[in-house]
């Protein structure tokens, strides 16, 4: 599986209507979702997804008439590969976020 972010920015979309989405995609088995980051006031979703290609999780938003203004191949690289320091600084800040935990 080729794992890929798919931005969806759609400010005029009601929140009911995203959640909707989100319940029917949970239930997709052609492709598995990963996670999404958003911000809701602007109307912007980041969404994880792992598919066997780009044409497949394509064709899946579109069966579920789920827009998309773009979408990526992508890869992931994490603080701690790159060095002691750096993810001790990371660890520090974290402590001390609003979001800890996530």
């Amino acid at each position: 599986m080729m794992k890929f972010m798919a931005v969806h920015k759609e400010p005029e979309l009601s929140w009911e209507i995203v959640e909707k989405n989100w319940r029917k995609l949970a239930q997709v088995e052609t492709a598995k979702w990963v996670k999404t980051y958003y911000n809701k006031q602007e109307g912007v979703r980041f969404c994880v997804w792992l598919a066997p290609g780009m044409e497949e999780l394509k064709k899946t938003f579109s069966d579920m008439e789920v827009s998309w203004e773009s979408m990526y191949e992508v890869e992931e690289t994490k603080p701690d590969l790159w060095g002691d320091e750096k993810w001790k600084e990371h660890l520090e800040a974290e402590a001390t976020a609003d979001t800890l935990g996530d």
